[in-house]
């Protein structure tokens, strides 16, 4: 299946919570089921539980079904919570990391900044959305963008930086100083349903 290209707020109405943290995915009337009435009565099972809590994390994220099976896999590989390994997979993206600096309003905008070849990951320019970023990388700008990325981050006065990113707003430059930890992602969604998904 291609990658979903129409109105986004209609994915935070499906699965009935915001993707995005702005105003147009935020407010009550948006989070809305979608139809006329909004498909009053509906009573989700088990399962659709558990795709519900998955979509939600993968629109997130804008993630594509292969690409996100593949990291819950990698996830149940590794030693520890698959969970909180999940995420930290998903959070060490290099589209997502630029996103969480507050440089790019949403993840679709950090993504296409990301593909048109504007990042630099330790030096070397890196056009690969899904790049993973390790503890110690550095990621800098092409001077070219940095008045987008400069009225991106006026337009979003008060966004906060996680604590594992370290930040530099002057120079645009941006270091992974830890891996990031579950409190430390503002997103809510139950890992434990989205692993049980992928058992069935």
């Amino acid at each position: 299946m291609a990658r979903y290209t129409g109105p986004k707020v209609r994915l935070s109405r499906r699965v009935g919570a915001p993707i995005e943290d702005n105003p147009k995915h935020t407010s009550k009337r948006q989070l809305n089921p979608p139809g006329m009435h909004g498909f009053r009565g509906r009573r989700l099972r088990d399962y659709g539980i558990r795709l519900q809590e998955k979509q939600k994390l993968r629109y997130h994220y804008h993630v594509m079904e292969k690409q996100f099976a593949r990291y819950v896999d990698e996830a149940k590989r590794l030693p520890g919570n698959s969970g909180e390994i999940l995420m930290q997979l998903l959070e060490r993206r290099l589209d997502n990391i630029v996103r969480r600096t507050g440089v790019a309003r949403t993840i679709w905008a950090a993504r296409q900044i990301v593909a048109h070849g504007h990042v630099l990951l330790n030096g070397r320019k890196t056009d690969r959305p899904s790049c993973s970023v390790k503890v110690g990388d550095v990621i800098t700008f092409k001077p070219k963008i940095e008045k987008l990325l400069r009225e991106n981050m006026e337009s979003l006065s008060g966004h906060e930086v996680p604590g594992w990113i370290d930040f530099n707003p002057s120079e645009l430059k941006v270091k992974i100083i830890a891996l990031p930890t579950s409190d430390q992602i503002p997103f809510d969604v139950n890992t434990n349903l989205i692993v049980e998904y992928y058992r069935g």
